[in-house]
């Protein structure tokens, strides 16, 4: 008897010490990470803009996919992620859309998705079961807080009203209440059709349109002040920065790190930390 308990006993001792190292080494890494999210606008929230590429109803699939993969990521990690916009597809899918992430260091986690996502699969839309390729782009943009100053000029902005086509009830279609901003001399273009009121719309976007802004100066400073390096990709619109092929094989893969996922399905389900994990180390340095 004494034999038996002194064997549980060092069975618990044996694994209360893994839960324990398991416990530290996700310690060291949390840490590690924060390490990497120094930059001046890393701890901000963040805005996810998503838009389809050529290729209609395929592209716009594709785009919507890849909007769940980030509501799918922010609900595991248990962060506030809502959509502030989107014009659906006529078929299928969306042509753009754009959510909100409201957490701390979420843009600093996020800000390497921007660039172009690809698709390759068989086609649920094709009759004859070929394999298409699909392009969206992600752009992922800090939101500023009241204590960054952002000028902007009144002359310089075009502001539209439209009606909403996307959900929000029997409102949405019967009045003028989505807005749409153009920054004139930048060519930024901002919208929400989120809230019923048109007012908290125009106050959406204008808060949207100083995160771009923002995000503009920043990286205009930081292309003036950064020499060019080789070893880093260029994350703007026509740069594939990552592959998710469900055929002829299962594999996605990030071209700038080469970090890959032989699960499809579980990336597209939100997991996505290996990527944003990797892009961190390697292009952050």
């Amino acid at each position: 008897m004494f034999s038996l308990a002194l064997e549980e006993n060092n069975k618990q001792v044996v694994d209360d010490l893994i839960i324990g190292a398991e416990h530290l080494k996700k310690e060291v890494k949390q840490n590690e990470i924060k390490c990497f999210l120094s930059g001046e606008s890393d701890i901000l929230n963040c805005y996810i803009e998503i838009h389809a590429g050529a290729g209609g109803t395929e592209s716009q699939d594709w785009a919507e996919m890849l909007r769940r993969m980030y509501l799918k990521w922010s609900n595991k990690r248990e962060l506030k992620c809502t959509i502030i916009s989107e014009h659906r597809g006529e078929e299928a899918g969306i042509k753009s859309s754009t959510l909100k992430v409201m957490a701390d260091y979420s843009y600093g986690m996020l800000k390497f998705e921007s660039g172009i996502h690809r698709l390759v699969r068989i086609s649920p839309f094709d009759s004859g079961a070929r394999r298409h390729t699909s392009f969206a782009s992600v752009w992922v943009y800090p939101i500023v807080d009241d204590s960054i100053e952002i000028e902007i000029i009144e002359k310089d902005l075009r502001i539209d009203t439209y009606r909403s086509s996307g959900a929000g009830g029997q409102h949405v279609n019967t009045t003028d209440s989505a807005v749409r901003i153009t920054h004139l001399p930048t060519k930024i273009v901002v919208q929400c059709q989120n809230e019923r009121s048109q007012h908290k719309n125009k106050e959406t976007c204008m808060n949207m349109l100083k995160a771009r802004l923002y995000d503009f100066e920043i990286k205009k400073r930081d292309q003036k002040t950064k020499n060019q390096e080789s070893e880093k990709s260029d994350i703007g619109w026509g740069h594939q920065i990552r592959s998710y092929v469900l055929h002829p094989y299962r594999l996605v893969k990030d071209n700038r790190t080469s970090t890959e996922s032989t699960d499809p399905e579980k990336v597209l389900d939100g997991e996505i930390d290996i990527f944003l994990e990797s892009s961190l180390y390697k292009l952050n340095g």
